[in-house]
């Protein structure tokens, strides 16, 4: 893992404090197999009390990340930014490792004798490779919102999940969310407008459902995520309020093996195990016999 150093940076004590604390942390979740958001580690750092919950100590908390890396003190890979990516597409020496690649890559419908599509919406970009993971170890969908969706691309998903209805008894989005005005207010405003768009037929309607399994207070309660204050320019913080008050709670701070865990474990919920493992044999058996052939295949 890169540490590079390009500037010579004198740090306060304070300051290499919550510098090895910044490593500490990284250094945890790598081990589990995660990468951070700057909004994940500042959520680490509020959660242990080392820093107050405020945007000021966010601020600051990024601008000594980015100072510790110029310093060689903290890993380049560290910290995700997953909203800005480069992309381009794939090159290949010859088409025998193109075949490789496909045997490799090459998947089946897992869910495709299933009784139950399911797809997984995360409120949140930030957090999509996190829902991704244990999403894409059960071979399901998943989606990121940015906020509240777009009536195009809501009306797109009410018309795949009508098609997914033709080839399964019922469908479900596992959705994730802040606990906040908006938050809550998002996973409502999921189902109203998709049963509105299956509304043409009713048996889709009834067959279709919205499961919202974070963030819930029972959660809040039992893991204690930092506090925020909630929103008051929020035209939605009215009703929010009167049930849970003035605070309010983001997804982030929950610890990624959490939203794992909680993935993984309503997947399950709607999966016939037995008849996924039969797929999954089917898909492992096709993938051998096309390695196999890429390992044959020969060109000057």
């Amino acid at each position: 893992m890169p540490k590079i150093k390009y500037k010579d940076i004198n740090f306060r004590d304070r300051s290499l404090d919550l510098i090895n604390w910044v490593n500490e942390i990284v250094e945890t979740y790598s081990d589990q197999g995660y990468n951070l958001t700057l909004r994940q580690l500042y959520y680490q750092f509020v959660a242990r009390d080392i820093i107050p919950n405020n945007q000021k100590q966010y601020d600051n908390l990024g601008e000594l990340v980015n100072n510790a890396r110029l310093a060689g003190l903290v890993d380049w890979y560290a910290i995700e930014d997953r909203t800005r990516n480069v992309r381009n597409t794939f090159h290949w020496q010859n088409p025998s490792s193109l075949l490789q690649n496909a045997a490799q890559q090459f998947n089946i419908n897992k869910w495709e004798n299933q009784p139950t599509y399911v797809e997984v919406w995360v409120e949140k970009d930030a957090l999509v490779e996190v829902v991704g993971k244990p999403a894409e170890a059960y071979d399901v969908p998943y989606f990121s919102c940015r906020g509240y969706v777009s009536q195009s691309e809501m009306w797109a998903a009410a018309r795949r999940i009508e098609r997914k209805l033709n080839e399964h008894e019922r469908a479900v989005i596992i959705h994730l969310g802040d606990h906040d005005p908006s938050g809550k207010d998002m996973t409502r405003d999921i189902e109203e407008r998709i049963q509105t768009f299956l509304i043409n037929d009713g048996y889709f309607g009834e067959c279709f459902s919205i499961n919202r399994i974070a963030l819930n207070m029972d959660q809040i309660e039992r893991y204690n995520p930092p506090p925020n204050p909630a929103k008051l320019t929020d035209s939605r913080c009215g009703k929010y309020i009167r049930e849970y008050g003035y605070e309010s709670w983001e997804l982030d701070a929950l610890e990624p093996s959490v939203l794992d865990n909680l993935i993984s474990e309503t997947i399950l919920c709607y999966l016939d195990k037995d008849l996924y493992d039969t797929m999954a044999r089917k898909e492992e058996k096709i993938k051998t016999e096309l390695s196999a052939y890429a390992r044959a295949f020969r060109t000057d």
